[in-house]
């Protein structure tokens, strides 16, 4: 009997495997749906920062004069692309006309092959800083598996860029041109990334132990890095195609 009864659990325990990995797999996509369920429900929170048809508030980083997107940015077939112009400085854009505290962002994007990019937030202009990374967190966004130069994972899809490792899952990467689906939430007590529905990053900003890794690591020559408690979001353009669409932000 004890015999019949191990198999019994042997077997509920690999359907039960089979059936994790199965939701794990779906799990990637529901990202959509449940945009789909916060537009409805909760409309009057949702700020769209772009809804496809005009790149209104979008304008170039530190050119605050400017009222339209710099020539490095068009808006195409409802989305907002870069035409991979920029560097590691210059090219890069951000939404200027509200800034932005606690807050959750969502917003779905592809990337062209070997591609690199990243969101911005809590960017603060000043002649002082020639690109939005020299004060803002970034969220990593790159071609996990094509980029041509190894990826640590501080510097992995789905990371804080040069602060916290990315737990992203191979199942969660979709092919390179495919749409992605991004949310970050921030808070003063806690900082959470997703990539396709799956958690990558969560930290508390600030911390001590925040403090630490900014002092011993990246950031250490960047005394103003992610010292903002608000400010502007932002869009990279680090020199490839990247398009982006459904972008949208509440107020916590």
């Amino acid at each position: 009997m004890k015999k019949i009864i191990v198999n019994v659990m042997f077997v509920a325990s690999l359907m039960a495997c089979k059936n994790a990995d199965e939701n794990k797999g779906k799990e990637a996509v529901i990202d959509e749906k449940q945009n789909a369920e916060d537009t409805a429900s909760n409309k009057e929170e949702w700020q769209y920062l772009f809804d496809g048809k005009n790149a209104d508030g979008w304008r170039g980083y530190n050119d605050t004069n400017a009222q339209e997107l710099p020539q490095g940015w068009v808006v195409e077939d409802e989305t907002l692309k870069s035409l991979g112009k920029g560097g590691d400085i210059g090219g890069d854009i951000v939404y200027g006309e509200e800034e932005f505290g606690e807050f959750e962002l969502y917003l779905e994007w592809k990337i062209s092959p070997e591609g690199n990019s990243g969101i911005f937030y809590h960017v603060v202009e000043d002649e002082a800083y020639a690109a939005p990374y020299f004060v803002a967190p970034e969220y990593q966004i790159i071609d996990q598996k094509g980029f041509p130069h190894e990826l640590k994972p501080k510097n992995s899809i789905g990371a804080d860029y040069g602060m916290y490792a990315s737990d992203y899952d191979e199942k969660d990467l979709r092919p390179v041109g495919e749409w992605n689906t991004t949310r970050i939430r921030f808070t003063e007590e806690k900082v959470t990334y997703w990539l396709n529905g799956q958690k990558t990053v969560e930290f508390e900003p600030w911390s001590e132990e925040w403090k630490q890794r900014k002092r011993e690591g990246k950031w250490k020559d960047y005394p103003d890095y992610a010292k903002a408690k608000s400010g502007f979001i932002g869009l990279q353009d680090h020199g490839s195609f990247t398009w982006f669409r459904n972008i949208k932000i509440r107020k916590l």
